[in-house]
């Protein structure tokens, strides 16, 4: 068991965290952005979606070429490795977003939140699943050594 945890926390885990501190500065200001100061909030559900894809596309471009370079040290050229990021992201994003609705319509009911706090808190815990299923979906999918 200590053999496995070993092999996740590795110094690959700790480059994806830094690299995840970056993306997230750029992805949030995006999303937040997009979702409070464009006006998306008051599109309801769909804004939210909107406001998380923009994040997402412009997190990705990011967080592929430093991944792929600086976190997992990929060496693999053409078009694989690119879709299989894709397909990693896309996934993760469906995923998290799609329990993340849901899950905080549940976990805030009752609390009388203003419709724009419950999207942000909604986009807010959507992140927090996608960070932790595109982790593994990047180390053990997208970037695997082959």
């Amino acid at each position: 068991m200590m053999g496995k945890l070993k092999q996740i926390f590795d110094p690959t885990f700790f480059r994806f965290i830094i690299v995840g501190c970056i993306n997230t500065l750029v992805g949030y200001g995006v999303m937040f952005g997009l979702y409070n100061l464009a006006g998306l909030h008051t599109w309801g559900e769909i804004g939210e979606w909107i406001s998380s894809a923009a994040n997402y596309i412009v997190g990705s471009v990011v967080s592929f070429f430093l991944n792929k370079h600086f976190t997992f040290r990929n060496q693999e050229k053409g078009a694989g490795v690119v879709l299989r990021f894709a397909l990693n992201i896309t996934v993760c994003w469906l995923l998290a977003y799609g329990l993340a609705q849901p899950i905080m319509e549940w976990v805030l009911a009752g609390m009388d939140l203003s419709p724009q706090w419950e999207g942000n808190l909604t986009l807010l815990a959507g992140s927090g699943l996608f960070v932790v299923l595109n982790y593994f979906g990047q180390r053990f999918f997208a970037f695997k050594t082959r």
